[in-house]
């Protein structure tokens, strides 16, 4: 790769896909980490084992509280959906 193709200017982006925050481990990661270590300062021990599962199983419970909304928002829903704007 040369030194001009590593350039980047103003607005480039190195990331070309998005993604909701919430979906990303290294968010959750992060949330994690500053949790455990509230945690200990409280007087809890959260296990380096434990630190690495937790944001997977956080994702998949973000998901599955997302589509329960979803369907549980249609459901209560008094109103239609209109196709055009």
């Amino acid at each position: 790769m040369s030194k001009q193709e590593m350039t980047l200017k103003k607005g480039d982006r190195i990331m070309k896909e998005e993604k909701p925050w919430y979906k990303s481990k290294a968010v959750w990661g992060g949330l994690v980490a500053v949790a455990a270590g509230a945690a200990t300062v409280f007087g809890y021990q959260v296990s380096p084992a434990d630190q690495a599962h937790l944001p997977d199983l956080l994702i998949g419970l973000v998901e599955l509280i997302g589509g329960f909304t979803a369907v549980w928002g249609r459901v209560a829903a008094t109103k239609f959906i209109r196709r055009t704007a």
